[in-house]
């Protein structure tokens, strides 16, 4: 998803070549690399279905190895000789981190409010799709508000994103998702849905949750019971809606162009992040 962003959107731009493509495999190695030290720091045992990295080989290896693709990926970036490049990379390396370290803060707590979790999810999802979209308008030669107009149009994305992921931990199978379903609560995580449950009133789910997050384990609290109760609090349909507006404000940006494939392809983005199971 994010590779193919930065080339839609260097396409978009006027600018298809080897530095785009250099690009692209560049976001996707700090992807990578953040996806396997989010393992190491979750404990994670699976990723996408299979075994984690963590789980295979040890933590050591797999932070050495997340750190190799983050220095690979800025040795790759150094190629194309352009500090703004390198700028906007350095800036949404931060800010993922800057992510992980609010996350760690929020672990195991029950007080998580929406604001805070749109937070997060700017700071680990969105930027990231902001900066794709950006690199691609630099390397279009796109300025001033062109150029801000498609970062927005990837922050956009990006918060649909993490609010569709949220939304499938809760409504996907175990297969879908790659994972165990709540995997999330498991690992002391409260995400938008389970906050609009309990912002909703529902009268068991603050209780539920509490104990979940205490036990760090669905010992005496079934899967099954909070996914029940956050379906009937109407907390999903809220979450959708959120994620639909995000979505509709990400095609905004384009403010309308849609005179090529590419930004054809920029406009039906939105609705397949929307629309995705998995």
């Amino acid at each position: 998803m994010r590779p193919a962003l930065l080339l839609l959107s260097a396409s978009y731009a006027g600018r298809k070549d080897r530095s785009a493509i250099r690009l692209a495999a560049v976001v996707e190695l700090l992807h990578s690399a953040t996806l396997i030290h989010d393992d190491v720091i979750d404990s994670a045992d699976t990723r996408r279905g299979r075994p984690s990295a963590n789980s295979r080989w040890g933590n050591h290896r797999s932070v050495l190895t997340g750190d190799w693709l983050y220095m690979q990926s800025f040795q790759m970036a150094l190629e194309e000789r352009n500090f703004r490049i390198l700028d906007i990379l350095i800036d949404l390396t931060q800010k993922m981190v800057e992510g992980e370290l609010i996350q760690l803060a929020k672990i195991g707590r029950i007080d998580v409010s929406e604001e805070d979790a749109l937070r997060l999810a700017t700071y680990k999802t969105a930027c990231l799709f902001s900066g794709c979209a950006r690199l691609g308008a630099v390397l279009g030669g796109l300025e001033g508000k062109e150029e801000q107009a498609l970062a927005d149009y990837g922050k956009y994305a990006g918060l649909a994103f993490q609010l569709v992921d949220d939304l499938l931990d809760f409504t996907a199978s175990a297969e879908q998702l790659g994972k165990p379903v709540l995997s999330d609560l498991k690992e002391g995580k409260v995400t938008l849905p389970l906050i609009y449950a309990m912002e909703n009133g529902h009268r068991d789910a603050r209780e539920l949750v509490a104990r979940v997050l205490a036990e760090k384990e669905f010992n005496s609290v079934h899967p099954e019971t909070v996914v029940s109760l956050v379906h009937e609090s109407g907390a999903l349909d809220r979450a959708r809606h959120l994620a639909q507006e995000y979505a509709h404000r990400a095609k905004a940006c384009l403010n309308g162009h849609q005179d090529s494939e590419y930004a054809r392809a920029l406009a039906a983005l939105p609705d397949f992040i929307l629309e995705r199971e998995n």
